[in-house]
């Protein structure tokens, strides 16, 4: 059974840690209690690839490029904004899971561009997600990812341990997303 858009607006954000995952800070420090991850990349310099991966990032390319589908699209030349709501669909071999998200916080500067999104209720964990993209003086351009996780709430609960795998795949695939097209494939 599909949910409609209506019941996405009335679902309440399923924890109290709201911006935990600071996109805006360069240094972080996770709040106790939740199953942290950060890591960082280097994606390569110059402006043509700062251009294209922040325009990625505020339009879901990171999500997109490692194979989710997000409803509803985003415009052409559109970004996400805080406050606004998506379904991520994904697949896990023969399981597709609509999971619904809030954006809580988005960061457009000179040198880093990043968004973050929270969970629903009946999302299969509860926590935030961020996806920063940086450059320093030099031109280098990093993607870092950011995230606060727990177990979901009901059934989502007992299937945590096969949703922390699911995680740790996405994670590699969403390292690699934004690398330039024509370099070199290493490993993430």
């Amino acid at each position: 059974m599909l949910l409609s858009e209506n019941d996405l607006s009335d679902r309440d954000i399923s924890y109290a840690v709201v911006g935990a995952t600071a996109p805006a800070a360069e240094l972080w420090q996770s709040p106790e209690g939740w199953r942290a991850y950060e890591r960082t990349v280097r994606l390569g310099s110059g402006n043509d690839l700062w251009d294209d991966a922040s325009a990625a990032v505020l339009s879901w390319g990171i999500k997109t490029r490692s194979g989710f589908a997000v409803e509803p699209d985003l415009e052409e030349g559109q970004a996400v904004r805080r406050g606004e709501r998506y379904w991520l669909l994904a697949r896990v071999g023969p399981v597709r899971l609509r999971e619904p998200v809030e954006i809580v916080a988005t960061v457009v500067t000179r040198d880093r561009v990043a968004f973050a999104y929270g969970t629903l209720e009946g999302h299969p964990v509860s926590g935030e997600e961020a996806f920063v993209v940086s450059r320093d003086d030099a031109g280098n351009v990093s993607l870092t990812l950011r995230s606060l996780t727990r177990a979901g709430r009901g059934p989502w609960r007992a299937l945590f341990p096969a949703i922390l795998i699911a995680q740790r795949m996405y994670r590699r695939r969403y390292l690699r997303a934004l690398r330039p097209r024509n370099s070199a494939r290493s490993s993430v």
